[in-house]
C-alpha cells in the first residue's frame, strides 16, 4: 500500500466529517461487504465514501448498492436530490447501481426479495420508528447472518446524530412487533 492511500485510509476512518460517520465507515473496513442498501439517501458524499471503504476488501468483486428515497419529489423540508444526479455520482465501474424511487414501504414491497443477501443496510435519520412500522416485516428476509445494520439518530437539543448499530434479532423483533399490529388491526 502506498503513502497516498495509507493518508486515504487514515483520513476517512479516523478524521472524516462528520464524525458520526466513522463508525459505519470502520464497521465496513472490518468485513466484506458486497450489497449495500440505504433507505432513504443521505449526503452522496457519505455513500461514496461507504463504496470507497467497502470496495478494499471487495478486490474485484462488483459492488451492488440500492438507494431508496423519494429523490425528485421529496418535500420541500429535505435537500433537493435528482434521481438522476445520485446514479450519475455513484455509478462506478466496479458499482452496479440500483435506485428505487418511492417511500420505504413501497420501494420495499417492490424489491425486497431482489435485495436478498444485503451485507450492509442503512436507515437514514429522516425515518423514525413510525414511519417504519410497515417496513420491518420487509427486512429480515434482505439480511444474512453477517448483515450490518445501522439506523441513523439524532440526540439532544444540538441534534447531533449517530448511528445505532441493529442487531438480526431486533429487526426480527421489530418485524415481529408489526405483524401482530397488523393483525389486530385486520
Amino acid at each position: 500500500m502506498g503513502a497516498g492511500s495509507l493518508l486515504r485510509r487514515t483520513y476517512l476512518l479516523y478524521f472524516s466529517q462528520p464524525a458520526a460517520d466513522r463508525s459505519v465507515l470502520q464497521a465496513v473496513r472490518k468485513r466484506p461487504i458486497r450489497s449495500i442498501v440505504e433507505i432513504g439517501v443521505g449526503p452522496l458524499s457519505r455513500t461514496q465514501r461507504i463504496l470507497e471503504v467497502a470496495k478494499w476488501k471487495a478486490g474485484s468483486d462488483a459492488l451492488r448498492y440500492t438507494g431508496i428515497d423519494l429523490f425528485d419529489a421529496r418535500p420541500g423540508g429535505q435537500p433537493p436530490l435528482s434521481l438522476k444526479q445520485v446514479f450519475a455520482t455513484l455509478q462506478k465501474p466496479y458499482t452496479r447501481v440500483q435506485l428505487v424511487p418511492g417511500t420505504p414501504e413501497m420501494a420495499l414491497r417492490r424489491v425486497a426479495n431482489s435485495l436478498a443477501d444485503t451485507d450492509l443496510l442503512l436507515i437514514d435519520g429522516s425515518h423514525d420508528a413510525e414511519s417504519l412500522a410497515s417496513v420491518w416485516s420487509w427486512i429480515p428476509r434482505m439480511l444474512n447472518p453477517q448483515s450490518l445494520i445501522f439506523w441513523q439518530q439524532t440526540s439532544g437539543t444540538a441534534q447531533r446524530t449517530h448511528w445505532q448499530s441493529l442487531s438480526i434479532a431486533e429487526i426480527q423483533q421489530f418485524a415481529a412487533t408489526r405483524g401482530k399490529v397488523a393483525r389486530r388491526a385486520a
